[in-house]
């Protein structure tokens, strides 16, 4: 079970944040946009557009870092 501090983490997202997981997507980009929130994450991939839907719990077993829209960090492209 993921710690409370992850959890409080995750509860904060919204649409537009950018996520850094732990796991890198086959692409070999590890930053995520959130585009959906619900009980399951839609996330975008920054560098090939990938869309995938993660259950919260997951989320916050691999989140390293998140960040407000309009903070520098992650790959666009």
């Amino acid at each position: 079970m993921p710690s409370a501090k992850a959890w409080e983490r995750v509860m904060q997202l919204e649409p537009g944040w950018r996520v850094q997981l732990r796991k890198p997507h086959p692409c070999g980009n590890d930053w995520w946009e959130v585009v959906r929130i619900g009980a399951d994450l839609r996330l975008r991939c920054l560098k090939c557009g990938r869309r995938v839907v993660l259950p919260r719990r997951r989320v916050a077993q691999r989140l390293k870092h998140a960040l407000p829209p309009g903070e520098a960090g992650g790959t666009s492209g």
